[in-house]
């Protein structure tokens, strides 16, 4: 396949047999242990009074590396969230998102503060002790380095870097993720990321994260040779992405623990990731398939969140009461934090994020359905009167047509009511002797009636005209316009109770009435076609 050119089925399936990456899991494991080394032996005092440097000088000059732990899971990430955000829409990526960070995010907030609370320690420590009820808040959030607060704990800084992430991936599994999508995603990202020093734009360079941007893209990259094999533009965009990479390091490699730092061997270990990272895309450890692996890698998320505050309280206090050597306290309290991991992971992972995800997913479902349609309401003008001796509400006040000399609008009859079931746009006017109503919204005519009620039947938007002897409706919807007779009702479509004859007509009850009426249209002197 040439580059740039659409994967083939064949190739498109080749990822779908492909067991679980347990090697994976191992390096996710591998990088959470490298962050947890860093933090217990750099930049903070172990006795109140000195740092980690003064007991172990030469072990901290490899383990002051350990921060490249945090690239190398912007790699993991890359390659992983291209595979589960793979057929996915854009809701379903959201929850899924939520639903793996938050639960573990919220419990690790509550137990390190718990642990700072009851067990504080004095001296040089890196973090912030002083939260308000509004900066735990913000915390819950996972927001809290965008609304400069400080967060909980040191580590939550990489949780910014991996919500930007999901942010601009969002727009591609938005359109529906695909192979060429995704390669347009990695050019368009590197190239922002590669010019936002010339923009000099703080918000463009923070939403493009480009210190971290090729570790994502690398991982991005690398997930598309996993699933449809390496292309020379696959090729091209991972050696792309590890040049850029090294070339940040410079930046990131300004630390200053009390020597000189070097850089070459920050840029051979990366350069190490990426080769055993590339190992894992092109199935040459799918033979590691040790169960163990996959559940380290379960607990790399809370170990992550966990292990640095907690890990300082755990190694002062230790070293206190027992006076053993730092770096086996050191060691010891990496192999203990998987203790609490393991409890956050059994008994908050693993219950609420399948809740949380059920939760979401509903909220969803419910966003996507339309609103059902709300039921008209009558206006006050069409309400029915309560008892039909009662004097009659006042009509609209779009009153048109023929006017009863005794009154100014609406029905005249006392014993009858005027209304309208629906709401309408009606007009009235006067009829001696016949009912006429509508049952349903129209725009049509009234007439005014001493001896029954106003309706019309059906929608129309037809004009009612006075019949001395008869009544004179519509049933159907039309613009028709009823003729009179002097000795006989005009009708048009449908019977109703008013239609037939004084002598054919029973008024006991609109049941008898209706029975009576032929469904034939019929007009005229008593003659039925």
């Amino acid at each position: 396949m040439s580059a740039g050119q659409a994967p083939t089925r064949v190739e498109q399936s080749r990822s779908v047999r492909r067991p679980r990456l347990a090697a994976l899991d191992g390096l996710r494991l591998v990088a959470a242990l490298a962050v947890a080394l860093y933090h217990y032996t750099t930049f903070w005092t172990v006795d109140a009074v000195h740092t980690p440097a003064y007991f172990l000088p030469d072990a901290t000059r490899v383990t002051i590396y350990g921060f490249l732990g945090v690239e190398t899971f912007f790699m993991i990430s890359g390659f992983a969230i291209c595979l589960s955000a793979w057929g996915r829409s854009l809701g379903d990526f959201f929850v899924s998102r939520a639903a793996r960070l938050y639960p573990a995010y919220w419990a690790a907030i509550v137990i390190t503060l718990t642990v700072t609370t009851l067990l504080p320690i004095g001296g040089y420590v890196p973090v912030y002790d002083h939260f308000s009820l509004a900066d735990i808040g913000v915390n819950l959030t996972m927001l809290q380095e965008p609304l400069g607060v400080h967060p909980v704990d040191n580590v939550y800084w990489t949780l910014w870097t991996e919500m930007r992430f999901y942010l601009l991936f969002a727009l591609v599994v938005g359109r529906g993720l695909t192979y060429r999508r995704a390669v347009l995603f990695c050019a368009v990202w590197m190239t922002a990321a590669v010019v936002a020093p010339a923009i000099d734009n703080p918000v463009f360079t923070m939403i493009t994260a480009r210190h971290y941007a090729p570790y994502f893209i690398a991982g991005i990259a690398m997930y598309l040779m996993h699933r449809f094999g390496p292309t020379p533009l696959l090729w091209g965009i991972v050696g792309f992405s590890w040049l850029i990479s090294l070339y940040s390091l410079g930046e990131r490699v300004t630390l200053d623990p009390g020597w000189k730092v070097p850089l070459w061997p920050a840029a051979l270990i990366m350069t190490a990731v990426y080769a055993l990272l590339l190992l894992i895309a092109l199935g040459y450890t799918d033979r590691i398939t040790w169960r163990w692996l996959t559940v380290a890698g379960a607990l790399t998320y809370p170990y992550y969140l966990l292990h640095q505050r907690i890990g300082y309280v755990i190694i002062r206090h230790a070293y206190e009461a027992t006076h053993l050597p730092v770096g086996l306290l050191v060691a010891a309290t990496m192999a203990v934090m998987l203790l609490p991991a393991w409890l956050v992971y059994r008994f908050v992972e693993r219950p609420f994020g399948p809740r949380l995800r059920t939760a979401l997913t509903r909220g969803l479902t419910a966003a996507r359905t339309p609103d059902p349609t709300p039921q008209s309401t009558p206006t006050p003008h069409q309400a029915r009167p309560p008892h039909p001796h009662q004097p009659p509400a006042t009509p609209h006040p779009q009153t048109t047509g023929p006017t009863d000399p005794h009154r100014t609008a609406g029905p005249t009859n006392p014993h009858a009511a005027a209304r309208t079931t629906e709401p309408s746009q009606a007009t009235w006017t006067s009829d001696p002797h016949g009912a006429a109503r509508t049952t349903e919204p129209s725009q049509a005519t009234w007439t005014s009636d001493p001896h029954g009620a106003a309706r019309t039947p059906e929608p129309s938007q037809a004009t009612w005209t006075s019949d001395p002897d008869r009544a004179a409706r519509t049933a159907e919807p039309a613009q028709a316009t009823p003729t009179t007779h002097p000795d006989h009702a005009t009708r048009t479509a449908e019977p109703d109770l008013a239609d037939c004859p004084p002598s054919h007509r029973d008024t006991s009850t609109p049941s008898a009435v209706s029975s009576l009426v032929d469904a034939r249209t019929w007009q005229g002197a008593g003659i039925r076609p």
